[in-house]
């Protein structure tokens, strides 16, 4: 396949856009979406579908998705998972990739947001879950504690979270510790429903039942 992920890890333009599109969110207060959030999801999307006996060709798809997932916050974060789609069909097709395979990608990207998205095959659905399961503390971009919003608190807040596959069970499972002193689960669901709904939407395309367990309880 071409390009593959290696590839397109190190293909300058596209490192470029992560970067400037973090640079964008950084200063509009979000939390981190550079080449270390893009490898974490793309590492993991891959890992799902691996884990669930996808074949080699879709789990590379996967893995470019959650690489590219986020380059059209360079443009503007409304709207990032579009205009990333649009982004990330002229870059791959200029690297003369499949059409069919520019087309599942595209459409993955274009459907990773919560707000107007939602898995409709398998690697949408892998990039939903390594994407909305990167909860983490080194994603707080805000020095200044003080200033914490309540998605700074929740990130902050992480101590350790994991995503685990059990193809036998037919369940996928995020595990998640919280410092309570920090940020209560109220405040992680306040925050983080609507994208474990998603989850939960995206684990059911891939056969599987998606469960949340936070500080040892079940919560979904």
């Amino acid at each position: 396949m071409k390009p593959d992920i290696t590839e397109i890890r190190n293909d300058r333009e596209i490192n470029l856009l992560i970067e400037k599109g973090n640079e964008v969110l950084r200063e509009l207060g979000y939390t981190e979406h550079s080449k270390k959030h893009a490898s974490k999801a793309s590492e993991k999307a891959g890992m799902i579908l691996k884990e669930l006996g996808y074949k080699n060709k879709m789990i590379e798809l996967a893995k470019i998705a959650g690489y590219m997932h986020d380059i059209g916050n360079s443009v503007n974060r409304h709207d990032h998972a579009h205009s990333g789609a649009i982004l990330a069909y002229g870059i791959l097709k200029e690297r003369q990739m499949d059409l069919e395979q520019i087309l599942t990608i595209t459409a993955a990207i274009g459907h990773h947001d919560e707000g107007t998205g939602t898995a409709i095959d398998p690697v949408s659905a892998a990039l939903i879950l390594a994407d909305k399961t990167d909860v983490r503390r080194n994603r707080v971009q805000n020095p200044n504690k003080a200033k914490f919003d309540i998605h700074d608190r929740v990130n902050y807040a992480a101590l350790s979270s994991s995503l685990e596959i059990d193809k036998e069970k037919h369940m996928i499972q995020m595990n998640l510790e919280l410092d309570d002193s920090i940020c209560s689960l109220m405040d992680y669901f306040e925050i983080f429903l609507e994208r474990m709904i998603m989850c939960k939407r995206a684990a059911e395309h891939l056969g599987c039942r998606f469960r949340l367990v936070a500080n040892g309880s079940k919560l979904c």
